[in-house]
C-alpha cells in the first residue's frame, strides 16, 4: 500500500522554502504543480497550493516517526522555525508539533531507545 498525504498550502514559493528546511531538503519528485517529499518507503508528503485545495487550507494534520527529534528540531530552530512544548507520554515518546506557515500541523514522535 502507498500513502500520498496532501498538505494544503496558500503560497507555493513560501511553503516550498518552509517545508524543505522541515525535511532538510527540496522536494524529491515534482508531478504538475505538486511537490512530493518521500517520507518512507511508500509514503509521501504532498505540498499542493491548487485552487482545489483552497478551502483545506491549514487543515492538514500529520504525524512523522521520527528517530532525531532534536536534530530535527535544533535545524528548524537555526531557520526561526519554533514548535509547541515537546510533550513526553508515559510510554516515553516524546512528541512536539510544529505548525507551517498556514497552520497545518505536521506532529513528529520519536520512540524511545529499546
Amino acid at each position: 500500500m502507498d500513502l500520498y498525504s496532501i498538505i494544503p498550502v496558500s503560497d507555493r514559493t513560501k511553503a516550498l522554502g518552509w517545508f524543505e528546511v522541515f525535511f532538510g531538503r527540496a522536494a524529491d519528485e515534482v508531478i504538475g504543480e505538486e511537490y512530493l517529499w518521500q517520507v518512507g518507503e511508500n509514503a509521501w508528503i504532498v505540498v499542493d497550493d491548487r485552487d482545489v485545495r483552497a478551502e483545506r487550507v491549514g487543515g492538514a494534520m500529520i504525524t512523522l516517526g521520527v528517530t532525531d527529534l532534536d536534530d530535527i528540531l535544533a535545524r528548524l530552530a537555526a531557520h526561526g522555525i519554533g514548535h509547541e512544548p515537546v510533550e513526553t507520554y508515559s510510554n516515553g515518546v516524546r512528541h512536539v508539533v510544529v505548525l507551517d506557515p498556514d497552520g497545518n500541523s505536521l506532529s513528529l514522535a520519536e520512540a524511545p531507545v529499546q
